[in-house]
């Protein structure tokens, strides 16, 4: 099939399922600045004014309990989350990590090895500079963009919560444009459906090479015609079920393990970042 149509999605750093891989990123993040031998497997959840955090730690690290908490709130705020229902400063932590087991580390701790199986996969094509899928590039893009923009504060209309997908027509196997483009954001009550289009528009356009929008008629969003109740607050979010926007939109196969929460002995983590950095250089050097 030379000639198909391909969708990818990304979501924003504020989607509820991406604040838990942060959370428990920041705690991997925190446990090996202090011992670059920690082993960690730490999952998250987030509902509405609560976060939970449990999993199996394997440290000399000294984080009390007033770290942790001081890392996962700072970690909401960085996001932007200052909602009654989701407020870094108030929101309750409860927290459940335990030691990993010693059956785990028996052959980790005496030769660097794996702490599991695991199927990887390792990708990247001649489609942009980045060497990723065209649909998910862009879909990546504009999530990015738009969270840069917020950050900036020059989209304080919209809320941290959002999504979007890029449809994109192939032809020969080449990228030549868009057909779709569907995004949910989150923004404020006053805002109405027509003028947070207008407000999403030029960024899709910027990021779009010329000739390349699908046109209003098939740039949809909130089809549901109201996001105001977003993020923890209206979805329970869990750390690694976003496995395809982290990895290739769904281009490849995929083996199933998540990133984040993980330490470098995890090969979902560890193998599936080296199989990318081997794909690039095959690419880059003209081998593939």
């Amino acid at each position: 099939m030379n000639n198909f149509i391909f969708t990818s999605e990304s979501v924003s750093n504020g989607h509820p399922d991406k604040v838990c891989d942060q959370i428990s990123d920041a705690l991997v993040d925190a446990y090996l600045a202090q011992d670059p031998q920690a082993r960690t497997a730490i999952e998250t959840i987030v509902v509405p004014n609560r976060v939970l955090v449990f999993g199996e730690v394997k440290s000399t690290a000294s984080l009390v309990r007033k770290q942790i908490d001081q890392i996962i709130r700072d970690c909401i705020r960085k996001i932007g989350y200052e909602d009654p229902s989701f407020d870094w400063q108030t929101v309750n932590i409860e927290v459940g990590l335990h030691i990993q087991s010693p059956d785990i580390s028996r052959r980790l701790d005496t030769d660097q090895g794996a702490g599991d199986q695991g199927i990887m996969f390792g990708y990247a094509s001649h489609e942009n500079e980045e060497l990723m899928p065209t649909p998910l590039f862009f879909a990546h893009k504009f999530m990015q963009l738009l969270g840069e923009e917020r950050k900036a504060g020059l989209l304080s209309q919209l809320g941290p919560d959002g999504k979007c997908q890029f449809s994109v027509k192939y032809e020969d196997h080449k990228p030549v444009g868009t057909t779709a483009i569907v995004t949910s954001i989150q923004h404020v009550e006053s805002v109405s459906l027509e003028e947070v289009k207008e407000l999403l528009l030029p960024y899709v356009k910027k990021i779009l090479p010329e000739g390349w929008y699908c046109g209003d008629d098939f740039f949809y969003v909130n089809p549901t015609g109201r996001f105001v109740k977003g993020g923890p607050a209206s979805d329970t979010g869990l750390t690694g079920r976003k496995i395809i926007v982290d990895t290739y939109g769904g281009m490849t196969p995929h083996g199933g393990g998540a990133f984040s929460g993980k330490d470098p002995t995890k090969v979902d983590r560890s193998v599936a970042y080296m199989a990318r950095y081997m794909a690039k250089n095959i690419v880059a050097s003209g081998l593939a």
